[in-house]
């Protein structure tokens, strides 16, 4: 039987209440993705050049620190990652997370929350950051807070 992993970044809190009930629909372990030092409001202003998130997101070679660097994810055959969509792709810190970790082999299905754009460049951006034969499929975007039910149905036709 295979087991499945739900990791999520979340500055803000909305993608974590996805993540949550997606764990429980897909009947999986969760995990979240945690910077060493978390983001303020002033960190997420997109309007500031200057803010944290429009720096790192500028450098696409930005690997903001995470907290826990070794999340074995060794006994998952499927991982759902869930992100804020920022600047039409995965924030950089979850590529510190794919970094991370060994994730040859898996299949990794997206979802994200986002204000108005779709995956844009998100599953290649993130390719970049494992082995080859890792799979990383664009899953959905999750807005609204979409109860278990929702997710299980979806989960089911995965």
């Amino acid at each position: 039987m295979s087991k499945t992993l739900v990791a999520f970044f979340s500055a803000s809190g909305v993608t974590a209440k996805v993540a949550e009930n997606l764990a429980k629909a897909a009947s999986a372990d969760i995990c979240e993705i945690k910077p060493a030092v978390p983001y303020t409001s002033a960190d997420l202003n997109w309007q500031d050049k200057q803010s944290r998130s429009s720096v790192e997101m500028k450098d696409k070679s930005s690997r903001p620190e995470i907290t826990d660097k070794n999340t074995d994810v060794s006994a998952y055959d499927k991982i759902f990652l869930g992100f804020p969509i920022w600047w039409y792709t995965a924030p950089t810190i979850v590529n510190t997370f794919l970094e991370s970790g060994d994730f040859a082999g898996k299949e990794i299905i997206l979802f994200a929350t986002c204000g108005s754009s779709g995956f844009g460049s998100s599953v290649t951006d993130l390719k970049k950051s494992v082995p080859e034969n890792t799979v990383i499929k664009e899953g959905k975007i999750l807005n609204g807070n979409p109860s278990v039910d929702e997710l299980k149905a979806w989960v089911d036709t995965l």
